[in-house]
């Protein structure tokens, strides 16, 4: 069985090997990963992966479609055999890694416990910065443990998921969050599935991008979701610019719906050891070592001279001034919701 994982990078060397090694260790096969712009070495590690028959790369050096460099990536999918091949899709970021609790923590073992599924939606849990201030090279997965609470309520964006999905011809394009272009005549078979277990209705077939409120949505399986890291890392983050709307620096209000530390969620260091396998085996490659240590230093000195810049200056000292983010009671959460409903419904009943 080939399960292909689909990454778009940019600047993200220094966390590149941890994120294969992991995937790796869980049962991901085949990895494709596309590269824009990177001034920190991404582009050249991932050849030298690719030379060692670990990754394929594609630079994805524009132009790019109006809808964004990940979008313009995605679209070149289909076309592509290691597409073609997969028995298993899931496009995802750097910033999630996969946490499967069924069985041993692997791939096959959340396929055995869902044997009828054709998809799956593995739901965002959101992990915060737990005050980390300065970024260390150590591994994010054993870094980063606090988390939102199992059961949140708000923002909507803490409940989205990516869909880890059968390539059997049911859609015919990838997509960020959930596989495009269904072929209507195949729908009626396809069965989706949410990581709790439970069999989620029809009109995930053809929409939604997010988990349903309110309720566990990680029984199965989750996608840790790191998209915080240190708070060095952020204002780099910023510096880099979002994956899908890259117009668009991140700031505060990226931070504060995502800074949740409520809880302690150790449950993927179980697969820790495969973890540290693979990376020592990738790290004894002596090119992949340098040019590794070469993104860390890259990042440091990155660091350093955006800190000379005031929006960067700016944002590392908003920072250090907010406290983690508090989770929203349930009715507290409901009168946001209200609203939320009452503006997309008159959005789709309007004449424009």
């Amino acid at each position: 069985m080939r399960v292909l994982a689909i990454l778009c990078v940019r600047n993200e060397a220094a966390f590149l090997l941890e994120w294969l090694a992991h995937h790796r260790a869980i049962g991901f096969t085949d990895f494709l990963v596309f590269s824009n712009d990177c001034q920190d070495g991404t582009d050249a590690m991932l050849d030298r992966l690719a030379g060692m028959g670990e990754v394929t790369h594609i630079r994805n050096d524009g132009p790019y479609d109006t809808r964004g460099i990940q979008f313009t990536a995605l679209k070149q999918c289909e076309k592509l055999e290691i597409v073609r091949q997969a028995d298993w899709i899931l496009p995802f970021d750097i910033d999630e890694f996969v946490n499967i609790h069924a069985g041993e923590g692997r791939v096959g073992d959340l396929l055995t416990a869902l044997p009828e599924a054709t998809a799956i939606t593995l739901t965002w849990r959101l992990f915060g910065n737990g005050g980390v201030v300065h970024y260390e090279d150590r591994p994010v997965t054993q870094t980063f443990l606090r988390a939102a609470p199992a059961v949140l309520y708000w923002p909507w964006r803490a409940a989205m998921f990516k869909t880890l999905y059968r390539n059997d011809g049911t859609y015919r394009k990838v997509g960020v969050h959930r596989p495009r272009a269904p072929v209507k005549e195949r729908l009626e078979s396809a069965r989706w599935f949410g990581s709790d277990g439970r069999e989620l209705p029809k009109k995930f077939r053809t929409e939604r991008i997010f988990s349903t409120f309110g309720q566990p949505n990680y029984g199965l399986a989750q996608l840790n979701h790191y998209a915080l890291g240190a708070m060095e890392s952020y204002v780099l983050k910023a510096d880099r610019g979002r994956a899908v709307h890259a117009d668009q620096m991140l700031d505060l209000d990226y931070w504060v719906e995502r800074n949740f530390a409520s809880d302690e969620d150790g449950s993927i260091l179980r697969r820790a050891p495969g973890m540290q396998a693979e990376l020592a085996r990738l790290k004894g490659d002596a090119q992949l070592a340098t040019l590794h240590e070469a993104a860390v230093n890259w990042r440091h000195a990155r660091f350093r001279e955006l800190m000379l810049l005031e929006p960067f200056r700016a944002l590392m000292g908003r920072l250090l001034l907010t406290p983690p983010t508090r989770p929203l009671p349930p009715e507290a959460a409901r009168f946001l919701q209200r609203f939320a409903l009452k503006a997309r419904s008159e959005a789709a009943t309007s004449p424009d």
